[in-house]
């Protein structure tokens, strides 16, 4: 088991502990293709409070079935703060879960453009009272650039958890 899902792990527990409520987590992801939950999963007892995952490879997905905006994706593209952003608030909804983390992203080593190069990735992460996205650009290849945006999700949900663990109701 890795360091981040012990941390991620020993967070919710604490927060749990101390609000004497579930806290639960699940994953939309589309680049990562499902390796955000398969880590997440890594740590024993995590069916606590990881309730599921949708990999949402295409847009047709991504709106039908996650909820994104067609316009958001004809305006923004695929690979956008705001798709992050609709991908984890939708997953959020049909998960059921208090926290709800996504992916989008352009892994290589095909695909890039001058504006969305390989490796441009956006993180989202969605709770009750906040809903936020982190661009990252990883220079490695495919492989490398879907275990960055795999790393980076899971600091996100460190970071957040960390930052509202004093502030149960805040989740």
């Amino acid at each position: 088991m890795a360091e981040l899902e012990a941390e991620i792990a020993r967070l919710i527990r604490e927060y749990q502990a101390k609000a004497g409520r579930p806290l639960t987590v699940g994953t939309v992801e589309s680049a990562t293709g499902g390796r955000i939950a398969d880590r997440i999963t890594d740590v024993s007892g995590s069916s606590d409070y990881f309730k599921g995952s949708i990999v949402s490879y295409s847009n047709e997905t991504k709106i039908e079935v996650v909820g994104v905006k067609k316009e958001t994706i004809e305006s923004y593209g695929a690979v956008s703060e705001q798709t992050a952003v609709e991908m984890a608030e939708g997953g959020r909804k049909l998960l059921c879960v208090d926290i709800c983390l996504s992916d989008t992203g352009i892994a290589g080593p095909a695909g890039g453009s001058p504006e969305k190069p390989v490796g441009l990735f956006y993180i989202g992460l969605a709770a009750e009272r906040d809903s936020s996205s982190q661009k990252h650009i990883f220079r490695g290849n495919r492989e490398q650039n879907k275990q960055s945006a795999v790393e980076a999700a899971l600091s996100m949900l460190k970071q957040y958890l960390r930052q509202r663990s004093g502030q149960p109701s805040e989740f």
